[in-house]
């Protein structure tokens, strides 16, 4: 069986947050808690662990990772950042979005959109979640805990136990963290395009947009 670390949702354990990231460092999956439901992650350079985040997605190739940054000065290093979508970012940052930017050479060419040369990236706004980016020190490649033939994600962490076995490498209890996916909007073009409906409020982008 995984791993299993129950940890503070508002005050991390830094002892049990070093061992995400010796974990991670290992070349490990690790299932944790955002700000709109959990995810599985791994290091930013780990191909292996990203193929079976996939296998256990089943996702094809098309399907796109996200990177989580841990704040504004990660995001500029791994993407394009004019004024406007600064300004942008730093509005609506960390919270339940995932942006669609240029990608920068920083970013392996894996995680980038084929055709298009963009990758999502987001910051999210959960205790836990921000002690490990910062305890690492770089993003993670990271993917919504939503199972084969299922449309939620899952929200229990023994639920997760009991389901991924040993499939991934730790799972994080951080406590009830939602089941939403992120709201995801396309900075790449003069108009912020709203692409996905989640948590996050898209009114705002909309009201730009007109």
């Amino acid at each position: 069986m995984s791993r299993f670390a129950v940890i503070h949702p508002d005050n991390p354990q830094p002892r049990l947050i070093a061992q995400v990231v010796e974990c991670l460092a290992a070349g490990g999956v690790v299932v944790y808690p955002t700000d709109s439901s959990y995810a599985m992650g791994c290091r930013i350079g780990d191909k292996d662990a990203m193929e079976r985040i996939r296998r256990i997605r089943q996702l094809d190739e098309k399907h796109n990772f996200s990177l989580v940054c841990r704040d504004l000065s990660e995001i500029a290093t791994y993407a394009m950042v004019d004024n406007s979508v600064y300004r942008l970012l730093r509005a609506f940052t960390p919270g339940p979005y995932t942006f669609i930017l240029e990608a920068t050479r920083q970013v392996p060419r894996r995680l980038q959109h084929p055709k298009r040369k963009t990758v999502g990236i987001r910051v999210p706004d959960n205790a836990i979640a921000q002690a490990m980016l910062a305890a690492v020190g770089e993003p993670l490649m990271s993917s919504t805990l939503v199972l084969p033939g299922e449309d939620m994600a899952l929200t229990d962490p023994y639920d997760m136990q009991a389901l991924l076995g040993d499939r991934v490498d730790m799972i994080v209890d951080g406590g009830y963290c939602g089941f939403e996916l992120t709201t995801v909007v396309d900075l790449t073009e003069a108009v912020p395009n709203v692409v996905r409906v989640g948590k996050g409020d898209p009114t705002v982008f909309f009201a730009q947009a007109g």
